[in-house]
């Protein structure tokens, strides 16, 4: 009777996880706190000082600024999705998740990831609009334009989140419910079903491709026909300050791209969990971080307008 109490309590659906986080090591786990809300600190700072000086000031209300508010925006709200959360994981011994919490968590990190990828591609067919033809910029980038871009970046974002979360809830999680991660993510939480993750699988690399995809491509043969428009240019000072508006851009979308097909389009036998959390750092917790900075430190328009907002006098 024990024993099949015992083995009904193991097959029954979870009500909870615990969420291992970045490693178990105790002596680590002060040091990372420090240094993992320290980043978290910096990318508060700087996408919400990004957003508001963007917002406040008129000679930063162009289509390249727009995007990048909302670019901030999302980097500010998917690393309140998960830092958070995290940072617990280094202070208490068991850092525990509701079954709702995390498929809630899941549903808006995947939201905002998603977002971010296609707000980059939009950002780089900004770019191919204003140098490849600045004579018509006004009119293709004009603000119905950039709205419509901006409600295809979200409605791919909730496509995509829902795509993933509608899958995940279909599962039964019985027996150990220890998630390898330090957040609620796709192939850690596979690994802990006890039913069939084939469909799931065959979501994560149709969704992931198409999220992944169809950003890359269009961000390629925009910034090649950039480069084919800037070789073009006769002045060397004309191709340096090309040069100089889109390499921002491909830093940010070089880290983002890069650390994300590391981590979901390589097999799960490649590429070990333990990796792939350190993997997925890049993403979640660095290039928010390095986001505002990047475009704030390479821009020449940003700099100008931080330093006359920092020589105003409080009540001038």
């Amino acid at each position: 009777m024990r024993v099949s109490r015992r083995m009904e309590a193991e097959n029954s659906s979870v009500t909870e996880f615990i969420l291992a986080g970045l490693t178990n090591q105790p002596g680590l786990q002060l040091p990372l706190f420090f240094l993992f809300l320290g980043f978290y600190v910096v990318t508060v700072v700087g996408n919400l000082g990004l957003i508001t000086l963007i917002g406040l000031n008129s000679h930063l209300h162009t289509p390249m600024y727009f995007f990048l508010f909302n670019l901030s925006f999302i980097d500010f709200c998917y690393s309140t999705v998960i830092t958070p959360k995290m940072l617990m994981s280094f202070v208490l011994r068991k850092n525990i998740i509701s079954y709702a919490g995390c498929m809630t968590q899941l549903f808006f990190f995947l939201f905002f990831v998603v977002s971010e990828s296609f707000i980059l591609s939009a950002m780089a067919y900004d770019r191919y609009a204003a140098i490849c033809n600045p004579l018509v910029y006004t009119a293709t980038m004009s603000p119905q334009v950039c709205l419509l871009l901006l409600l295809g970046v979200y409605v791919m974002g909730f496509a995509g989140a829902m795509a993933h979360t509608a899958c995940m809830v279909r599962l039964t999680f019985c027996g150990k419910n220890l998630v390898n991660h330090y957040m609620c993510d796709i192939l850690p939480l596979l690994e802990r079903s006890c039913t069939s993750t084939y469909v799931n699988e065959l979501v994560v690399f149709v969704v992931v491709g198409i999220d992944i995809g169809v950003p890359t491509v269009t961000i390629f043969i925009s910034y090649a026909l950039i480069l084919s428009s800037i070789l073009r240019i006769h002045s060397t000072k004309g191709r340096s300050k090309a040069f100089s508006t889109c390499s921002s851009h491909i830093i940010a979308v070089s880290l983002f791209f890069g650390s994300g097909a590391f981590m979901y389009l390589k097999p799960s036998s490649l590429l070990p969990m333990n990796q792939g959390k350190v993997s997925s750092l890049f993403y979640t917790i660095v290039v928010p971080m390095l986001n505002p900075l990047i475009y704030s430190l390479r821009n020449k328009d940003v700099k100008v307008v931080l330093k006359k907002t920092l020589r105003k006098k409080p009540f001038s």
